[in-house]
């Protein structure tokens, strides 16, 4: 029995290695493959740590106050766009929307060599002929106590968009917005001259809840005669109002012996939109008006309702703009100017 015990004991030792021997051989292995997962991590974070932002490219801006050039890469420059087009008391996702109106507008101008509304060396105007702009230690001076919230938001609602445009058939659009409908949008050839697929009268209910939807303007006769050049004497009747627009405004008027444009009644008589009707007391005419702006494109405040609403900015866009897409502005760049993003 005494001769037994130690060949026992070898084959206890060797069985039990048999099961130890694999099970350390796959530690060993899993370790190993640990290691160089956290290899390949640290490489990985420290390839996107040393990987180049996305650039933007510059927006050179002919500020008409010091008339001097200033460039701005281009989120700076639409946060400064927004800041002056649209409250900053708005809902943020209306905020988005108009920074995509903002954006997809200078874009185009960036895209374009021969702009002749333009300065030499600039690619736009900081005035309401392009887009009001302003810095932001002009943004401070302007909002004072209120500028860190105001610019925060402002700020936010651009970056959340970062790089977004609106495309039609590939190509940036004409993105028009203003103030306030008269509860419709305008088709654009009703406007301005041409027909654009895209800017086509949509309603706008919700704008009947801004501010001064409504509002009257008091002209003495004689200065009404002189703005337009007619005579309209003693008659009580002002003007007859011979045809409406889609968005239910004045497309044509007719005065004495002359018709016009409803447009023209607005630039000549600084109405505040081409939605107004008259009527005459004694000697002066009583104009009221409903809405604010030429009434193409993105209402701003129906947008604001839109994202009261519970809309996001891309349903305000959509709404908006027909069959428009969201682009990224940098592919445009790419394309035309091989631009490095």
């Amino acid at each position: 029995m005494k001769s037994i015990k130690p060949i026992f004991i070898s084959a206890t030792l060797l069985i039990t290695l048999t099961f130890i021997i694999p099970s350390l051989l796959v530690l060993f292995s899993k370790d190993e493959k640990t290691v160089v997962r956290e290899e390949e991590k640290v490489e990985s974070a420290k390839e996107t740590a040393e990987a180049p932002e996305e650039s933007e490219p510059d927006v050179a801006v002919f500020r008409d106050e010091s008339k001097e050039i200033e460039t701005f890469p281009l989120e700076e420059y639409v946060t400064g766009v927004v800041a002056m087009e649209m409250p900053a008391n708005f809902e943020v996702e209306a905020l988005k929307a108009q920074a995509l109106a903002a954006r997809t507008y200078v874009v185009n101008f960036l895209l374009q060599t021969d702009e002749e509304s333009v300065p030499e060396g600039a690619n736009i105007t900081d005035t309401v002929t392009h887009q009001v702009f302003k810095n932001q230690d002009e943004l401070k001076e302007l909002w004072g106590k209120d500028f860190d919230w105001k610019y925060k938001k402002v700020s936010e609602a651009v970056q959340t968009t970062k790089g977004e445009i609106l495309t039609y058939k590939d190509k940036p659009i004409t993105a028009s917005f203003f103030s306030t409908s008269n509860g419709y949008t305008e088709n654009a050839e009703e406007y301005w001259k041409d027909k654009i697929p895209y800017l086509k009268s949509v309603e706008s209910p919700w704008d009947s809840k801004a501010p001064n939807f409504e509002s009257e303007k008091k002209i003495p006769v004689e200065e009404f005669e002189t703005l337009l050049g007619v005579s309209i004497g003693s008659e009580k009747e002002v003007g007859e109002i011979t045809g409406k627009t889609s968005g239910n405004k004045v497309a044509t008027v007719k005065i004495a012996d002359k018709t016009f444009s409803g447009r023209e009644i607005r630039e000549k008589l600084d109405l505040r939109s081409t939605d107004f009707r008259w009527v005459r007391d004694g000697d002066s005419i009583t104009i009221t008006t409903k809405g604010y702006g030429h009434g193409v494109g993105m209402s701003q405040y129906g947008a604001n309702g839109m994202a009261q609403a519970g809309k996001d900015y891309r349903e305000i866009v959509e709404h908006y703009y027909h069959d428009i897409h969201i682009s990224e502005a940098n592919q445009l760049f790419e394309k035309q100017f091989a631009f490095s993003s």
